[in-house]
Formats: structure tokens, sequence, C-alpha cells
């Protein structure tokens, strides 16, 4: 993919930001506007530019006033080389407001609150304020001209329905990856026990109880056990999914939608998830384990299976790594097993909040058109790599076809970077990455091959008002009723009973709200 992008504009950045790097004198690198050729490109160089982008580059620079969070202290100020090559290369002239990430909800509130909102900020769609803001017009509904920009129009449609407010989308996503799920198992156990990954659930119940029985650490004690899970829930609810439950949300057979909690397929996952407890090859403890402190026993060789986020088995082998140096990796990562209803896996929400675009600030139909250009420009491969890497040779080197980092912690390149990737969206061409390991690559490799197997939520960009009064109550009744059932506290007719108490603490009036709102939404 980057190879395939523009040489030309590719030159011109390059050299743009390194001239800026080394001097501070801007003004003839910035007033060029009336050419179709940016300052610093060689002048014998053909003109790539089609007739609208000449005249676009004829355009006086855009105006932007940006608000992001920020994650230091030691902050870019307008004299980083980066925001000068990304103002020439986007023909803009920005000015960016960092936040402290700490105080960025109330500091969005009170400019929501003042009116006086920035052509773009990050919001978090799941802000009541935003979501109020949005209804009573403050941003602009982008949905109907994603189509019309390159990198734009890539967006995926799981994501946008997941971002979107009563069907409309008041923002663009900053993607993190959807299929971001895993199965982590200790390489070294497979090898010793001569098992293969597991393919199925029966695969994958059998894993478990070769860790548990069959000495996989080879130390002749009964000192180990299959899979580890903490006090977080997350394990149980992706395992569930694979059983065929609903990722939270589903439509029964007369296409209403209703929680997990009331399909056949969540209790079987259940039954599942008790024989694992009774036979001990999950720890005792997880109800009330702490997550700091989930990736313990794993580290420590007691446990075999981590079931989490993919790259956590990066993590897991790092930690690993510390006590005892090795050439290969202590983890393998897999995707999920095949369960009866097909192969199926839970999803991220596939975002970390927005850029929206403020009607306050950008008037007219031809202004945003103009703004989506930036936000569209942002995904192109050289503007990733400005956004989160810095200047080629100045923060970093491309070291066959791998990103090399130069900073070296040195305070004044960090600055110049530091927080600048919040503006990122992601969505578009891949850009080069870190160098690669075997564990890295296969860890991508999962991610990848997990968005066929997705289960979206239907429910996911509904928004409930019944949930914002008694919501957590409902959720506490169901997770304690699955922790409970699990350990053998309750049998079917317990769990029936937490399910008829959570019917009559808000639960059917949660089921009705939320089937009205999907028929809305349709």
């Amino acid at each position: 993919m980057y190879k395939e992008l523009r040489k030309r504009k590719r030159n011109s950045l390059w050299l743009m930001a390194m001239v800026i790097a080394m001097t501070t004198v801007l003004a003839a690198c910035s007033g060029n506007s009336g050419t179709a050729t940016p300052s610093g490109s060689p002048s014998s160089e053909p003109s790539a530019t089609s007739d609208a982008e000449a005249t676009e580059e004829k355009l006086e620079p855009l105006k932007l006033d940006i608000m992001i969070p920020a994650f230091n202290t030691d902050l870019p100020d307008d004299n980083s080389p980066i925001i000068k090559a990304l103002e020439e290369y986007t023909n803009t002239d920005v000015k960016i407001q960092f936040v402290p990430n700490s105080s960025y909800p109330d500091k969005v509130n009170i400019t929501l609150v003042s009116g006086e909102i920035p052509h773009l900020m990050v919001v978090d769609r799941n802000s009541a304020s935003f979501i109020n803001a949005a209804r009573s017009g403050a941003f602009w509904d982008v949905g109907p001209y994603l189509k019309d920009y390159p990198n734009l129009s890539m967006a995926h449609e799981v994501i946008l329905n997941n971002t979107s407010i009563d069907g409309k989308i008041y923002g663009i996503y900053r993607e993190r990856v959807l299929g971001r799920m895993g199965v982590t198992l200790n390489r070294d156990w497979l090898e010793n026990l001569g098992l293969e990954a597991p393919k199925t659930i029966d695969e994958f119940y059998n894993v478990l109880k070769a860790f548990k029985e069959n000495d996989p650490d080879q130390n002749n004690k009964d000192d180990t056990y299959g899979i580890v899970v903490s006090k977080y829930s997350g394990p149980w609810d992706i395992m569930q999914v694979w059983f065929g439950a609903p990722n939270k949300w589903g439509e029964d057979e007369n296409g209403q939608l209703l929680p997990t909690h009331m399909f056949p397929e969540y209790r079987e996952a259940l039954k599942f998830f008790r024989k694992l407890y009774e036979e001990g090859l999950v720890n005792e403890d997880f109800a009330v384990m702490d997550s700091a402190a989930w990736n313990d026993p794993f580290v420590n060789g007691q446990a075999g299976v981590f079931v989490d986020v993919a790259d956590n088995s990066r993590r897991l082998d790092n930690a690993m790594q510390e006590k005892a140096p090795r050439d290969t990796p202590y983890t393998d990562v897999f995707q999920a097993p095949v369960g009866p209803k097909g192969h199926r896996d839970m999803p991220t929400s596939g975002y970390n909040g927005m850029l929206a675009i403020s009607k306050s600030s950008v008037k007219t139909e031809e202004e945003l058109k103009r703004v989506l250009k930036f936000i569209d420009q942002l995904g192109d491969v050289e503007m990733q790599l400005l956004l989160e890497r810095g200047v080629e040779g100045r923060h970093y080197e491309l070291v066959d076809g791998h990103i090399k980092s130069i900073i070296n912690d040195d305070p004044a390149l960090l600055k110049e970077i530091e927080s600048l990737n919040q503006l990122l969206t992601y969505i578009g061409p891949d850009a080069p990455s870190i160098e690669q390991t075997p564990l890295n690559e296969k860890i991508n490799e999962v991610q990848k091959a997990n968005e066929a197997i997705i289960v979206g939520n239907p429910a996911e960009p509904l928004i409930s008002e019944v949930y914002a009064q008694v919501g957590q109550q409902l959720d506490n009744i169901i997770s304690d009723a699955r922790i409970q059932y699990i350990v053998g506290q309750i049998d079917d007719a317990g769990l029936d009973a937490a399910i008829e108490l959570w019917k009559k603490n808000g639960g059917d009036d949660y089921i009705a709200e939320i089937n009205e709102l999907y028929q809305q939404s349709k």
C-alpha cells in the first residue's frame, strides 16, 4: 500500500519537514498557495495533480481549531515540524488545543455548554452531553458524505453502526482493532503434551483438562490448571458467544431483540463454565481475583490458557521473557474454537472516540466538505506515519519496510510529536508498522481473520433512557446469577428466578424501549 501512494507528495512532505526541522524560516515554505507544486518539491518534477487538486491547492489554507486529549504535559507548539508538515500536506492552518486526558470529559461538557465549539473535537459517542448536543443540531451528520472520500469510504459498516446516534453518524470514528480477541496458550505445555491448537470447543475442553491433569510443565507435581479468569467478566462474555449466544443482544425467531441471557445458547455456555469449575479447570477464586493480578498465574506457570485480546499474548510473553530470556516465545495465540452454531467471536466496539464537526464553526456544506477532505487526508499513509511516528530521518527510520524509532527518549523530539496521534482515524491504507516478530505476525493474522467471524451487537447504537436509570442494577442481577450458577450455588430454577427479577426491576421496560428504538432505526 505504501509504495502505491503518490511519490510527489511523499517527497514534498519529507523535504518540507526536514527543512522546517533545521531552520526557523517558514514563510517561504507555506506561502506558495498559488502553484500546483507544493513548496519543497523539486521544481523540475512534473505536476501529478489533477485539475480538482490544483484548484484545491490554490484555495487559501483552511483554518481549523481542533481540540484533542493529551497524555503528557510537554506538548507540541506551533513550531513543531510535524504540525507544519501537516499544514503543508493538507493546505490548512491548524490551532490545536491540547487538554489533559484526565480532565477531557469535563472540558468537553464545558465547551458544549458554552456554544463556542471548535471546528473539530474528539468526543465520546456515549457521553450524554454529546448525544444531547448532536440531537439538538450542534454537529454535522457526516454519514451521507463518507462515500465521496477515498479513505473515509473504507469505514467499516459495523463500526459506523456502533457509533451512530438515531441512525445518523455525527463524527468520524478513531478506529481500533475490531476482531481483537484471541486464545493464548502456553506454547511449551502444548509441545510437552503433544497437543495441537484446539479447533473446536470439545478440543478446547480437552486442552484445559490436559493442562490440569497431565503435568504439562513436567515437574511431577499437581500444580497446574487450564484457564485463568478474574472478576473481570470478559472471558465469560467472549466464550458464551462461541456457543451461539448473542453479543449482548440478538433477534429471536420473531425478529424481536432480547438480551443474551434470554437465549438457550447462553445457558448451554453456563453449563460448560460450571463443568470447568467443578473439574478444577479454572481458578476457583475467579469471582474475587483482582484483574490487576490476572496475568500472574499464566506468567508464573500455574495456568496455561488465557482468553482475552490476542495482543495480550505479546504482553504475557514479554513478562515471561523478563524472568527467563530466550529466543523463542513462551506463548502462542489462536482464533476462537468453532462452536455448535459455527465459527463466531465477540468483537470490540472498533473505535475509541470520534472526530466531530461543529455546525457553529463549520457553517456551510462547502466548508464541511473541506473539513472532511482534511480528515480523509489523515488516513493517507504519509499522515499516519507523520502523526504517529514523526519525520523520517528525524524521529524514525524505515528499515526493511518497518519502522525503527530514533527518538531515544530525547525530550525535544518527544515534545514535537506528543499526543498528535490523537488526530488519527486510522481509516485508510495500512502504514508500515514496527518490526515484526513471529508472535506479532501471528497476532496480526488472528485479528485479521477474526473480521470474518465477529458477531455484531444490533443494539450497540441504541440509547436507552431505562438503562441510564437502572442499568447498573440490571447488570448486577445477571452477573451475580452467572457467577452463582458457575460455582453451583443456584441451578436452572435459580437462574430462571434471577431472570424474572431482572425483568420485574426494569428489564421488561428495557426490552420494550430497545425494540422501539430498533424499529425506528430501521
